[in-house]
Order: C-alpha cells, then structure tokens, then sequence
C-alpha cells in the first residue's frame, strides 16, 4: 500500500435549531410549506388535485399512450403560459446545450469549445435543466462533440422543465401532467445510468434547487432518539460534507460530490464510504415530505402514510410520489484511516507509483482474489473498499483499490497491523514485492470534512451492468472459485471489447441499518452482499449485439451467484427478470403499494415498480442503434398490456 489516501474520502464525484423534536413538523420546513390551495387551483381544471378530499381517485385516464408532441390533445402554447403564469414563471423550455456545436440557428463555436473543455471543471452540468449524464438514454440524438455528425434533435429530453423549489411547484406540475396525460419524469442532479432523468414528451420535475438544510440536535421517533438533519432534495453530497463538518457529525453522502444525497440515490438504497458502519443511506430516513400521484404533499414515517415510507427508503424513486424533504440520522462524527494499492500485469520492469509488478495472468488474479477475499476482514470490521480492473498496456491489467476502515479505534498503527495478513496472502499468491504495510503507508481523515463547489462531470455513456454477490460466495471454497473465475473471465473479454470491471464492497447488513432501516425496501440482497460487482461501458455505440455479449458475460456472475441481485442505481435497464434481481422479495407488496397511490399511472421510469406496464416505443427513424436499443428514452410512451 502507499500512502496516497484521498482526504476528500472519494469525492470524485444558515440553518436552523427545532425547538422540540417530538414536535417537529416537516410540513413546516419552507420548501415544503408552500403548498397549492384550491384557492390557487381556481379555474384551471388543468392543476386540480387528483383526487377527493376522502382519497377516492378522479379521472382515470385509460387511454393507450401519453399525449405526445403534435396530438391534438397536446395542450396549446396558452395553456402552457398559464401553467408557467400559475408557477410563478418556474417553466422553462431550454434548448439543449450542445445546440451549440451544430449548425443552425444556435451555433456558437465558442460556446462549443467551452462545453467540450472546460464545463466539466465547473458545476455547468449539474445546473444544466435537461442533461442526464449518460447520453445514451437520450438517444444521443444532440451529443455533445466538437465536430458533430447529423443534426441536433431534442430527442429524448423532455419537452418543458419546472424548475421546482417549492412544493406547490410540484404539486402544480404533477396535477397538470396526469390531468393532461403527459409523460412526466423526475431529475434531480442528472446522476442517472438508467433513462430514468429523461423522456421524449415529457414534462420535467427538476427538484436540483431545493437547497434548504436545517440541523436537528435531538430528534425522535419510535425507537430513535438522536441528533438528526433534514435536507432539500437537491443537496448534493458536497453540501452535505459541509453540514457534517459545521455541525461534527457524520451522515451518510453519496461518495461522487455532485450526487443528490435525498433524491435517486437514497430512494435506490444508497451506498457509500460508511455503509459497513452505518447502513445505507435509505436506512437513515425518518421522515419525508412527499408530494403523490394525486398531487397531494404528505408526510411519510413510520406512523403516518406508512406505506410510502417503507416504499420510497429503497423500493426506487420516480414511480410512488416526488421527494421533497428527507429527515435523516446524524452520528457522532467518525474518522476514516486507508490506504491504497495497485497490482500491475505487466513485463517485469518497475511501474511507476508504488505498484506491485506481476508477470505472468495466473499471478495477477491469485493476487486479486486474496484481496478481494480478504476484503470480508475490512467488511466486517466496518470498512469498505472501492476497485477497479482495468485493461493495461501490453497485454497486461490493472488493479487498483482503496481499503477504509471506519471508526477512531483505527490509528495507522493498528491499520497496518490488520492488513499484515492480507500482504502474506499476496506473497503466498506469487507477489514477491508485497512486504508488509508500515503505519506511514495509511493516512487518516473525519469523514465529512469542508469541501468547495463540487464540479464535472460531463455526459458520457457509462452503462453499468450489476451484479450483489453475497457473502455465502466467500465461505465457501468452490462457491469463491466460481466467482472469481467469472471475474477473470469476464474482465479479460474486457480488454478487446472495450469494457472494464468496478467492484465497491459493504456490508450494510440489518444489523446495522438499524431501526427503522431494517423495515425498508430496501433489496435484500444488500443486507447479505459483499461485493457490488459491475461491468462498465462506456461505448459511444450502443447496439443489441453489444448488449447480447455484455449480457452473456453479466451471465457468469449470475450464475456464481444464483438468487442474489443487482443495486437498481448502478444496474442495467436491460436486466433480465429485473423485477427480482432489483428488489427481491419486496416487489410484491411494493406493486400493490404503486397501483394503490398511483392508479393513473403519472408516475413512469424505466425498471421502477409498475413500468412493465408501459414501454417506450422508439421513434421513426432510431433503427437499431440507440433509438432502439435497451433503456433509450427517444419515443412515446405507451401500454403494454402488462
């Protein structure tokens, strides 16, 4: 190991005090106590609430698609300066950005260059209303490109966007789109690998500007009794560094910096640095402000719409109802001590930065398994680790972790005297140059330490394919044998293939999710997982034959880990039987859950709970590239009989 450790713990990616904490009131929290009144509704059947005061739904729209663009039934350019004159001027209908690097009417070569180069050094796309930061689900109709092909279409991006940050913002768009039967998707900060950010036709909730925080000194509920935070459901995890270092507490963030810490993530499930310790970051929730289907705000916890508590702290987010607030535990603030290691395949010769040189495959990957066997070690003492494999020159790969043990108990000493047994296992394996770790090789820093604007990063066409492979995979010896022979052998197709293997390992059992974290929908693979194991691809041209061998090489972990599953946030809109791969046994009830609150069906995102009901049909002319290929957003929702 060598003493690189990042103090931004992988961050790659005024408040007030509550008078009484068994009195707080979430209601009360400003985003959410700007809510929509009949009063406001006035005339304008359009934004009338879904439903009767008693809950009984109104108007059930049966009809076999969304409205789209150019129906008759579309509404007219007055109804929508209505709806923008009824939000307060919130509405907007942006261009896309990369506009600018296509001729036409908004080419701007300079503003292109800008985009290119430069906007991922800044928070541009995190800002930006309509880019999710995978273009591929778009429809890579408008890719961002110095020297563009074809015409820059809107494809797969929404139609109008409100820039939401109250909730009678929402409540106003959620009405007007189910009232309307318009497609309508939520964003947060654009951190979507799924297509769930975007949609031809839509109408967008982009809650990115609900920036309030406010931090709790005691708070209770049920069998909690501690200190607690409540955040908007646009802080992103750089903010919420910041509220841990002011207050010197630790709550769970998202480990890339732009990540929103209430949104996507959380309702996902929601891993991170402190996972082992703490659980992840839907087991922090004890309470939420929710606007449904209905267009109703609620407040979800335990005892009060309980269903849409459990549902949204796990169950994915876009399908039951909009996030509006998150109240969340907050603990005693914990140090972080690691260190990082790379094993190189390569010719023999010295490798720069303290890698540990191997020359022959069979080497390389006895080496990576005792590491990643050893990892069960980390885990259970409360830590996680954070790799990749990727393809190297020569022929050859590269291994790269980060191990983080959690907790003050950790000095360097006893850092270095835990991971001993991990370098006499990577000798054992032929890694001649593994001497032991001395305690100058791990660095220590408080995990939520203050951080500047986070920046980047910029669209792209990362696809990650999942697999949770639990701990009966590390007990058992052939078990652990199938495992990493299906590790090798899908990384090794890799190198030619253009695809990379990412493994980040937790252990966010029950135990120590906690209460009320244990009783979430949160997939249960999780709670015995040790390894989030994903192939990732970042292929400009997506396509059904890619797909087709990127799924046969999915199918080895699959089949080294039968009944297991896949973490929605960072899995593939084209997994197979996704329903129990994403959330196990909970899809039942949570189906009931989403038809009961949902019966119109407003709310709609790939591979949520609910969506085998409709599919997206690609529009004219996609073919059979990303138009047409697994997840793409570019075409009218409808129906499917399902």
């Amino acid at each position: 190991m060598k003493s690189n450790f990042p103090l931004a713990l992988l961050g790659t990616c005024l408040p007030g005090v509550a008078a009484a904490a068994a009195a707080y009131n979430v209601s009360a929290f400003p985003p959410n106590s700007i809510q929509l009144t009949e009063a406001d509704i006035g005339d304008f059947s359009s934004i009338r609430f879904g439903d009767d005061t008693d809950g009984t739904p109104l108007d059930v729209d049966e009809s076999e698609c969304k409205v789209f663009p150019g129906d008759p039934a579309w509404p007219a350019a007055e109804e929508w300066a209505r709806l923008n004159a009824t939000l307060g001027g919130v509405l907007l209908r942006p261009t896309p950005s990369a506009a600018v690097c296509y001729p036409g009417p908004d080419y701007d070569p300079e503003r292109c260059q800008f985009l290119v180069s430069s906007a991922s050094s800044s928070h541009y796309w995190l800002d930006e209303p309509l880019v999710a930061l995978t273009e591929w689900a778009q429809g890579a109709t408008c890719a961002l490109s110095l020297a563009p092909e074809g015409n820059c279409t809107r494809g797969g991006f929404p139609e109008y966007v409100v820039n939401a940050t109250t909730a009678r913002h929402i409540q106003t768009a959620v009405n007007f789109a189910r009232n309307k039967n318009i497609r309508l998707i939520i964003k947060n900060t654009g951190h979507d690998f799924g297509g769930r950010s975007v949609g031809a036709g839509a109408l967008s909730v982009w809650t990115h500007y609900i920036k309030t925080t406010e931090f709790l000194p005691a708070y209770e509920v049920g069998e909690y009794s501690g200190m607690a935070v409540h955040v908007g459901a646009g802080i992103e995890s750089w903010e919420e560094h910041n509220l841990m270092a002011r207050y010197n507490v630790t709550i769970l963030a998202p480990g890339c910096g732009t990540v929103g810490g209430a949104g996507g993530w959380m309702s996902g499930g929601g891993h991170t640095t402190v996972s082992s310790r703490f659980g992840l970051g839907a087991d922090q929730v004890l309470a939420l402000g929710v606007v449904t289907a209905a267009g109703r705000f609620v407040v979800a916890d335990p005892y009060t719409n309980s269903d849409l508590f459990f549902a949204l702290r796990g169950g994915g987010g876009g399908t039951y109802g909009v996030v509006t607030s998150a109240v969340m535990k907050a603990h005693p603030r914990v140090t972080v001590t690691g260190s990082s290691l790379a094993i190189v395949l390569g010719n023999g010769t010295s490798a720069p930065g303290g890698q540990l040189v191997v020359a022959d495959a069979d080497t390389f990957w006895r080496a990576v398994g005792a590491y990643y066997r050893f990892a069960a070690q980390v885990l259970d003492a409360g830590g996680f680790c954070f790799s990749y494999i990727y393809p190297a020159a020569g022929g050859g790969f590269l291994f790269t972790t980060l191990t983080q043990l959690v907790g003050g108990e950790w000095t360097q000493e006893a850092a270095a005297t835990f991971a001993r047994p991990l370098y006499a296992a990577l000798r054992a394996a032929g890694v001649a140059e593994a001497a032991d770790p001395a305690p100058g090789q791990f660095s220590s820093a408080a995990y939520g330490t203050a951080r500047a604007v986070a920046v980047g990063p910029s669209p792209g066409n990362t696809r990650y394919r999942s697999r949770l492979l639990p701990r009966e995979n590390w007990d058992d010896d052939a078990r652990w044998a199938r495992t990493m022979a299906a590790v090798r052998t899908a990384t090794e197709a890799g190198f030619d293939n253009g695809f990379y293997f990412h493994g980040t390992l937790a252990s966010p059992t029950e135990d120590v999710a906690g209460w009320p974290g244990r009783a979430s929908a949160v997939n249960p693979a999780w709670r015995r997982n040790r390894m989030h194991a994903m192939l990732m691809d970042q292929a400009p041209a997506q396509s059904v034959e890619r797909d087709a061998m990127m799924q046969d090489y999915m199918d080895l972990l699959r089949a080294a880990s039968p009944g297991a599953g896949a973490y929605m946030n960072e899995g593939d809109p084209g997994e197979p039987a996704w329903q129990q791969a994403f959330y196990g046994s909970h899809y039942a009830r949570l189906l009931a859950i989403k038809r009961a609150r949902d019966p119109w069906g407003a709310f709609w995102a790939p591979t949520t709970v609910g969506s085998e009901g409709w599919a997206v049909r690609p529009a004219a002319g996609a073919g059979d590239g990303a138009g047409a290929y697994a997840g793409s957003q570019n075409g009218r929702l409808c129906r499917t009989g399902a």
